[in-house]
């Protein structure tokens, strides 16, 4: 977008009329947008700000106390102790936020190395070194030995802004990916995709041989449906695809009220996790062979595998017992792979991976539904019987193993989730949306309060509705236009790619979609706050479990809008502004950001978007709250001809 927000004393100079296209920088070290001095200055009275608040809030503590031992009767000393404590806890959350945002200057901007820089897997000198002795690397999650960068990633030099959803599903912007010519000759992408001079295509959908429609239709008859159109009516909504490809799967079923999440390794350059979220499909990087992925148990309908190169014959069957654990009870595994067919099973070697791979089903008790040409389909059994009465069956984990959402933990050797109250089969939910309501036992299952979850709902009702009132000039129009473009046909709009940093009951998710916004939300519940996960995927959404002091599983330039309400307020083990850097390395040029919290922690947190060259203002929520929104848009800066 090129309306410029509301400045202020926030700093930054407005959008030109070509500012869509990203302001120009004149040297490789990044210069900032107002000068040095005058940042310096801004900063330094945002601190006095802070301070002034903090002696303020000090000294109407102490006036508390004082005129407790007049007033006895009138407050208790319990009701006293807590309210100082819950001032001190604000008071020390607004001290950090202030602390951390004390830097000297603004960010500068980073060298192109880091252009598709992703802590916790990416090592840029093992890359460079690979690429110039044309390697290929494998990358393992790793934060520990993640790299903090002081810097701001630019994007690619031609970057431009995605195409709006849905012409944005069939054609991206090639300059927008990091994708070699050794990526289009490898056999596995050439078939997936048109390139041309400036786009790459995905129209012709030729994943399969017959097209991605005919091989979901494949898919449908195979577990008894007349066709993918009847997925949602069979109860299945969530779908992990494995090693998606450029997500041709996911984007086909979208309009079948089907949700799909890719997950797929890390890749320096051809990712399929890169490309899906480009398309506008839901991806993460994650590695399925190490780590059970930071997802509940019981939380998929369906997991897909189509040329996903994993072994599953490999290591005892270990990577199918965590394709169990994300299954629901009647869920389906999806398996296609070149070595599945007769022809291919004349191969000793092949026949030999069949059979271990068939010997591992039988032991989780899974039914071979239906095999055609390369694709098999399982299904999980609803009922518990079998893994008591079958001899060869898999041990259940025990209750100090069953971990309902495990952090990247090691793969677990037993069947989780048979103790959950969510043993629910997948015959028997409700189809989409009906499934997102739920009544007040399936509330009580999660440990929800159905009059918390009627006024969470209610409440992210009127905030979007806020929102699109007071941004729609901005951005949350239905009818969005930069200079030049033709007018889009309503509904869709320029917002594609949502996270929530702090998602609770998956409200603003719902509200969403109830406002017939074109989006998905990622909904990420934090390591450090109540795992509200299980029921977000209960909803039929997605998400992940996410420490927000490492780096989030995905590639820069990934989401259009970053919302946290709450967050603020949580006891973050790190800075502040290491954490808002972070967002801004996933969020688009032009991008948006919506805190909403407490006014005080609103105001201290301020200063960070100067240091990060956002453009931001403050927002009252209304009269009589004591919450502030502030909402920031992340400028589109172009490299200087220099790089």
């Amino acid at each position: 977008m090129t309306r410029p927000l509301c400045r202020g004393l926030f700093g930054g100079t407005s959008f030109t009329n070509g500012a869509h296209n990203g302001h120009v920088l004149s040297n490789p070290i990044g210069l900032t947008r107002t000068p040095k001095g005058l940042a310096s200055l801004f900063l330094k009275v945002g601190l006095l700000l802070t301070f002034l608040t903090l002696m303020g809030s000090l000294y109407w503590s102490i006036s508390i106390s004082l005129s407790i031992s007049a007033s006895q009767n009138h407050i208790s000393q319990m009701q006293h102790r807590q309210l100082r404590e819950q001032l001190i806890g604000d008071l020390l959350d607004i001290g950090q936020i202030s602390l951390h945002s004390g830097r000297s200057g603004m960010f500068e901007f980073c060298s192109p190395d880091y252009e598709n820089y992703v802590p916790c897997y990416h090592n840029i000198t093992e890359i460079l070194e690979a690429e110039e002795l044309g390697l290929t690397l494998e990358f393992e999650r790793d934060c520990a030995k993640a790299t903090k960068i002081d810097c701001l990633i630019l994007p690619p030099k031609n970057y431009r802004i995605p195409l709006r959803w849905p012409r944005g599903r069939d054609v991206i912007w090639k300059e927008n990916v990091k994708i070699t010519g050794q990526d289009f000759s490898s056999g596995s992408l050439t078939k997936r995709m048109m390139v041309e001079e400036e786009q790459i295509s995905f129209k012709s959908d030729s994943l399969m041989v017959d097209g991605i429609e005919d091989y979901s239709h494949q898919i449908a008859e195979m577990i008894c449906l007349r066709n993918e159109s009847n997925f949602n009516e069979a109860g299945i909504r969530a779908v992990l695809d494995i090693g998606c490809g450029y997500g041709s799967f996911g984007a086909h079923l979208f309009f079948k009220d089907v949700i799909t999440m890719c997950v797929a390794n890390y890749e320096a350059s051809g990712s399929q996790v890169q490309l899906t979220l480009e398309r506008g499909i839901p991806a993460m990087i994650g590695s399925f062979t190490k780590r059970q992925l930071p997802i509940p148990f019981l939380s998929f309908d369906m997991v897909h595998c189509a040329f996903c190169g994993i072994d599953w014959d490999k290591d005892d069957g270990l990577l199918l017992v965590e394709v169990d654990r994300l299954l629901r009870p009647g869920g389906y595994f999806v398996y296609t792979s070149p070595t599945n067919t007769h022809k291919s099973l004349r191969d000793r070697e092949n026949q030999k991976k069949w059979e271990l791979i068939r010997e591992y089903t039988e032991k989780l008790c899974w039914e071979m539904l239906s095999q055609q040409d390369e694709t098999v389909v399982w299904k999980k059994p609803t009922e518990k019987k079998c893994y008591s009465s079958r001899k060869e069956s898999l041990a259940v984990c025990g209750k100090g193993h069953d971990f309902e959402l495990p952090y990247y933990q090691p793969l677990n050797p037993c069947k989780a989730g048979t103790r959950s109250q969510r043993w629910i089969p997948l015959e028997i939910r409700r189809p989409w949306p009906p499934q997102a309501q739920l009544n007040s036992a399936e509330l009580e299952m999660h440990g929800v309060h159905p009059d918390d979850f009627s006024d969470d709902a209610h409440s992210w009702h009127l905030a979007v509705q806020n929102y699109w009132s007071l941004l729609s000039p901005l951005v949350f129009s239905d009818h969005p236009k930069r200079p030049g473009d033709e007018d889009p046909h309503p509904p869709y709009n320029m917002l594609r790619n949502v996270l929530d940093m702090n998602a609770k009951f998956g409200g603003f998710n719902n509200a969403l979609l109830e406002a017939g916004k074109s989006v998905w939300v990622m909904n990420a519940v934090t390591t450090i706050g109540e795992n509200y996960l299980p029921l977000i995927f209960y909803r039929g959404f997605i998400g992940v479990q996410h420490n927000w002091c490492e780096a989030f599983p995905t590639y820069p330039r990934t989401y259009d809008m970053v919302h946290a309400s709450g967050f603020l307020s949580l006891k973050h083990r790190c800075s502040t502004l290491d954490i808002f850097s972070e967002v801004d390395r996933i969020l688009r040029p032009e991008g948006w950001i919506i805190l909403h919290d407490k006014a005080p922690l609103i105001e201290a947190v301020r200063s960070i978007t100067i240091l990060l060259k956002w453009d931001a203002r403050m927002v009252d929520v209304d009269s009589n709250s004591d919450e502030k929104l502030l909402v920031c848009q992340k400028p589109f800066f172009r490299k200087p001809q220099l790089w």
